[in-house]
């Protein structure tokens, strides 16, 4: 979709598809089908900076987030990195400095600027990194096609980890926007229209899918009839599972604000020791952009601030809170198996497309698993360590960029993404 296309409504985000290709599985994508697919993807993460002003573009509200403006520019370096540096010997660099400047933490790649103060760096400008773009644009659209057979057939894997690492980022632009409108007190809205999707709750928290006992093939089979997949996503293995029962809707607000009204943020029985000292020292008392406003709970979301919808799946809680409420219903979470599992199956309602969901799965290497040679091996291997699993995808999640396998993963604290949950029961 151009640049001049109007924001469309937020019912065209969450995912739906599978892209076309894998990672070290062979490839027959033609140069049309390349090019369609990176000029789609390359437009959408402009349609999604379009709404903000050039202002909006620097800020950076924290060190985990970074300002859309850096997304923009970071996205573009891993093309003219990993693709024209490598592939096309007669690419001129458009500023050899953006290489310090929007790396993220490819060590082998190079030094890098320090990930905290990405917001501060107020040159290049927003319009400067349109240049930048548009200059990597051309040169990947003019590599991709002069290039023969043989070429074509060694680009098309590296092609579809920066299409689909450019849409993890553009997930991110709105995960971090939203945070910095949060610290606005004008409570800004990304898009007025932008509403939550709506839960299917048929008959409440009871109502639940059984996962028969026995053994399960887990992950990513590799194949191309499967779709592309990240390298954590597999060697797919066979794992035990229990009998397991997982809740068919996902949890509520009104699930969560009885939680709440019931103390849940003052019992530390409730709470995992490390939970119990974030949940004091950051002063949680309920889910993050949450507001006690006249009476009544609203809350901060891409459309402005709004009043908590009772029924919407509640969105923006950590895994510590998440493994908490769990307690508190007598309940659990799902592993990372199980939710995989049902999702095969069909036994979930929202699954997909409204928010990640924790799993008690710590953040670990399948059997057999081996991180791939050379830069593109820091992609995923280094980060699996004290960090949990999440799985399905969010409202924010690019079109075609969600799977049964897929593996999401982020530190048990954080709460700025698409973040809610589901819970599930081992019937030993």
């Amino acid at each position: 979709m151009a640049l001049s296309d109007p924001t469309p409504s937020w019912g065209e985000f969450p995912a739906r598809g599978h892209a076309a290709a894998i990672p070290g599985a062979p490839h027959r994508a033609s140069t049309p089908d390349l090019l369609a697919r990176f000029r789609a993807v390359r437009d959408e993460t402009e349609r999604r900076a379009a709404p903000l002003s050039a202002e909006e573009q620097v800020i950076q509200s924290m060190p985990d987030a970074s300002p859309i403006k850096w997304h923009r520019a970071h996205t573009t370096w891993f093309f003219e990195q990993f693709i024209l540096g490598e592939h096309a010997p007669d690419y001129v660099t458009f500023d050899p400095r953006f290489a310090y400047l929007y790396n993220s933490y490819y060590v082998s790649a190079g030094p890098r600027y320090d990930r905290p103060n990405r917001g501060l760096i107020t040159r290049p400008s927003a319009a400067e990194v349109a240049d930048y773009r548009a200059h990597v644009d051309g040169a990947v659209m003019r590599l991709l096609g002069e290039a023969d057979e043989s070429l074509l057939a060694t680009l098309a894997p590296l092609m579809e980890i920066g299409l689909h690492h450019e849409q993890q980022h553009q997930e991110l632009m709105l995960t971090d926007i939203l945070h910095a409108f949060s610290y606005n007190p004008l409570f800004p809205a990304y898009d007025p229209r932008w509403q939550m999707p709506g839960a299917r709750r048929d008959s409440g928290l009871g109502h639940e899918g059984e996962i028969t006992a026995g053994i399960h093939r887990i992950g990513h089979d590799g194949t191309p009839a499967a779709g592309f997949s990240f390298d954590n996503e597999g060697p797919a293995h066979r794992f035990l599972l229990p009998p397991t029962r997982i809740a068919t809707p996902l949890v509520t607000n009104g699930d969560w604000l009885a939680f709440m009204q019931a103390g849940g943020y003052l019992d530390p029985l409730l709470w995992l020791s490390e939970g119990w000292a974030t949940c004091q020292a950051q002063g949680w008392d309920a889910p993050l952009y949450w507001h006690w406003i006249d009476g009544a709970w609203h809350a901060m979301s891409l459309g402005g601030l709004r009043p908590v919808d009772l029924e919407a799946p509640v969105c923006h809680v950590s895994y510590y809170e998440a493994d908490a409420f769990a307690r508190f219903a007598g309940r659990s979470l799902p592993t990372e198996q199980a939710f995989e599992v049902a999702a095969h199956q069909g036994l979930m309602d929202d699954a997909f497309g409204v928010v990640w969901q924790w799993t008690r799965s710590a953040y670990s290497a399948y059997p057999g698993y081996r991180a791939a040679p050379g830069a593109l091996g820091e992609y995923n291997g280094k980060f699996m360590v004290n960090q949990m699993v999440l799985r399905g995808s969010s409202l924010a999640t690019p079109d075609g960029h969600a799977r049964p396998t897929y593996r999401n993963f982020f530190h048990p604290h954080q709460r700025w993404q698409f973040t809610g949950l589901r819970l599930a029961d081992e019937t030993l």
